[in-house]
């Protein structure tokens, strides 16, 4: 059996997205943001974006854009703290916005990877992450019903991949890529540097490509991947 090759055009990949849809976006802070993806979307204009990321970058620089464009209308992220526009359209009601602790965000998309439909925690107990949530409970214990998450498109950025979209990450990028790559139903990945099937050793692989739809090559980063540049 031959595998595909999943190489296209970002324009292309990234037309798939479509008004209402809920778009994962890779990243930990700058590294492993799909900064050039992300340009991609705002071109493209889809609106009315559920977006699930670790956080809202910094002013003029990936989420940023798509919040300036205002293509976004729900935010699932972990906290603001970096942006302050994201946190005046947050006050102003422009834009409304889901806080979750980093692990628990992170173990959110895990089971909607997994096929999990949700997990339990003590995390939140009391305080307003509590709010609207079923609580059950464990051994004598009151736990939060954290539901799965899951999403239209995942946009992922990876350093190293193949054509058919094995992935391998560098350093922190390799905290919320894997896990999102799992957990969308079109996976789209911008790569650095794309090499033939077999070119990336079977151990060096953090994502198998059964989980990716569409590889986009990178070549020379913009000016915003300047922290991770290697």
């Amino acid at each position: 059996m031959k595998l595909p090759n999943k190489q296209c055009e970002i324009e292309a990949a990234i037309a798939i997205i479509k008004d209402g849809d809920t778009v994962m976006i890779g990243g930990f802070g700058v590294p492993g943001t799909p900064m050039t993806l992300i340009h991609a979307l705002v071109a493209h204009g889809a609106r009315d974006l559920t977006l699930v990321k670790n956080d809202a970058n910094e002013p003029g620089m990936g989420l940023d854009h798509l919040l300036k464009s205002g293509q976004v209308s729900r935010l699932v992220t972990t906290h603001l703290g970096l942006n302050g526009y994201a946190i005046g359209l947050m006050n102003e009601g422009k834009i409304s916005v889901e806080f979750n602790a980093q692990g628990i965000l992170a173990e959110r998309i895990r089971a909607g990877g997994s096929g999990i439909g949700a997990v339990l925690s003590d995390i939140g107990i009391g305080t307003e992450l509590a709010a609207g949530k079923q609580v059950v409970e464990i051994a004598g214990k009151p736990h939060l019903v954290e539901a799965a998450l899951r999403a239209d498109v995942a946009l992922i950025h990876a350093a190293c991949g193949d054509t058919f979209g094995n992935l391998a990450y560098a350093a922190t990028a390799q905290n919320f890529n894997p896990l999102m790559a799992m957990a969308a139903d079109c996976v789209i990945a911008e790569v650095e540097t794309v090499l033939p099937l077999g070119g990336l050793a079977a151990n060096a692989i953090h994502t198998s490509g059964v989980f990716i739809d569409h590889v986009t090559e990178l070549g020379d980063l913009s000016k915003e991947y300047a922290v991770v540049q290697r």
